[in-house]
């Protein structure tokens, strides 16, 4: 018997409503895990696979084959079907999440590297790197429904949250293109710095933030008037500035904190959202270079296609707490929406 307790009739009924209170704690807590349990997808570009990931045991559950050089990868909005872009075979494959099995391929035009998926769950938003354009396809039908020009290497692709903007950037090009959903059209173009490779609406729809990759800053840009009115620069003691390459980035939902993968740099940087102002940097692997959050954006995840691992953040405690193998040159990351 522990120090502090006696062998009497009341220190036993302490005992047992201690007891009790911890079984009903476990409960509650194994109730809150398994309802917070997520399934994280990671899309392995020399692998030509996806690891698949519990976000509650932090494993590696399966991994599935795919179409060749695997990057852009995104859910259906059920979580029933993964999508993932085969860059080398000009498609996009569709995954049954239950089964893990390719069960259709999209039509997605040539090179098909980003997309992003329209609130309805039926158009998706594919870059073609390759072609200069921007394909939009029912998703349902297997249609092209149509094909906007823009500029050299397009890459990364945005929505509004109202998803009546499209946004993409070109990395040769070095702009950032609004397209209207509703007509497909280029309405209006915005220049980054070199070689932008991510647009990330803010949940507010007001601002847009932009990376640039060999540019090594971010672009916040004003959405109304479509004009840039901050660039964030990163400072990391001990690292050459040339290896701080801007990639992915995400914003929580409050617009507190937003998060960049600095690529060869081998750090996230947290960032105020609201100031700009970057508070930390946090160590992860090897080229980081695309991020994703669990819905109830508890944890963030990095892929570091050097290091061929996952780094797993605590984004309340903003510490990395887990290093996660998975397969060659992990590229895309994408987690379920249940």
């Amino acid at each position: 018997m522990s120090r502090g307790f006696r062998a009497n009739a009341s220190g036993s009924v302490v005992a047992r409503a201690l007891l009790a209170v911890a079984g009903l704690t476990a409960t509650s807590l194994a109730g809150t895990g398994s309802a917070s349990a997520y399934t994280v997808y990671v899309t392995n570009e020399k692998g030509n696979s996806v690891s698949v990931i519990d976000s509650e045991t932090l494993a590696v559950t399966g991994t599935w084959k795919v179409g060749r050089r695997p990057r852009g990868v995104t859910t259906s909005k059920d979580g029933k079907e993964l999508f993932v872009c085969a860059s080398d075979d000009d498609r996009i494959d569709v995954l049954d999440t239950a089964t893990g099995k390719v069960v259709r391929s999209l039509r997605s035009g040539p090179d098909p590297e980003q997309f992003i998926l329209g609130p309805t769950g039926n158009l998706l938003y594919v870059a073609n790197e390759d072609d200069s354009q921007v394909t939009v396809i029912d998703v349902e039908k297997n249609k092209v429904m149509a094909e906007v020009p823009v500029g050299v290497e397009p890459e990364g692709m945005g929505l509004s949250p109202d998803g009546k903007i499209l946004v993409n950037t070109s990395e040769t090009t070095n702009m950032a293109h609004f397209i209207d959903t509703t007509t497909f059209q280029v309405i209006d173009n915005v220049l980054v710095d070199a070689r932008p490779r991510f647009a990330e609406f803010t949940a507010d729809g007001k601002f847009l933030w932009v990376s640039a990759e060999v540019g090594g800053t971010v672009s916040i840009i004003d959405v109304a008037a479509r004009r840039v009115v901050k660039k964030i620069t990163f400072k990391i003691p001990s690292v050459n500035d040339e290896a701080i390459q801007p990639v992915g980035i995400r914003i929580t939902k409050d617009g507190s904190k937003a998060f960049v993968a600095l690529g060869p740099a081998n750090r996230i940087a947290v960032i105020d959202a609201r100031t700009h102002t970057v508070e930390k940097y946090l160590p992860v692997g090897q080229r980081v270079w695309q991020l994703a959050f669990t819905p109830d954006q508890k944890l963030l995840f990095s892929t570091n296609g050097s290091s061929n691992d996952i780094s797993v953040v605590d984004v309340a405690a903003e510490k990395v707490v887990k290093s996660i193998p998975v397969g060659l040159l992990p590229w895309g990351v994408a987690v379920s929406p249940n």
